[in-house]
């Protein structure tokens, strides 16, 4: 990510100050709070490494440990940027749809949505692995065929993942957000 990017950032979208301890190069990490499960879970479908907030934890909290693993924590909570914890750290994201916050990620981080796609547990953000025989033996039998080809599996919740019509839903999504990223770079 450029610097001109997080200047950018600063001037219309939060107080952002200095940059999380990132590795240069590396993919932005992400922490959603509570109210952004729904683009947790599409950074996560995205490839992106994005934890969400949950059972009410401080702002404090989430703050302190975005800073410690080098996230920027993204929030529609103007309340956390009164932190000064906040500085560098949050993304105050503006009211508006899925579509629209995936757009300002998508651009301020020059974030590829098909590269690393569905690599990630969606519910617990884990790593994928190649699903074995016993996994596929969780697979509804009208979708074996399709587990067979290309199943993972969550090595921390279990959970099975096969390219099945969710998957095609939310690959159109990604492949819709990534074609208007490439349209608007041309």
């Amino acid at each position: 990510m450029r610097h001109a990017h997080i200047e950018e950032m600063t001037q219309t979208h939060s107080a952002v100050a200095r940059v999380p301890a990132l590795n240069i190069g590396s993919p932005p990490r992400f922490y959603c709070d509570e109210m952004l499960g729904h683009l947790a879970r599409f950074l996560r479908s995205a490839g992106y490494d994005t934890r969400l907030a949950c059972d009410g934890a401080a702002d404090r909290k989430i703050l302190r440990e975005a800073a410690e693993e080098g996230r920027w924590l993204l929030t529609l909570d103007r309340c956390i940027m009164e932190h000064k914890l906040s500085r560098g750290v949050a993304i105050l994201l503006q009211q508006g749809t899925l579509d629209s916050h995936v757009e300002f990620l998508g651009n301020h981080f020059e974030l590829d949505f098909l590269e690393q796609s569905f690599t990630r547990c969606l519910i617990d953000n884990a790593l994928l692995v190649q699903a074995s025989a016993a996994h596929y033996a969780r697979v509804p039998e009208s979708s074996q065929k399709l587990a067979q080809e290309a199943a993972k599996h969550c090595p921390e919740c279990g959970r099975v993942y096969w390219r099945g019509s969710h998957f095609q839903r939310m690959r159109r999504r990604l492949v819709g957000w990534q074609e208007r990223r490439s349209a608007e770079t041309c």
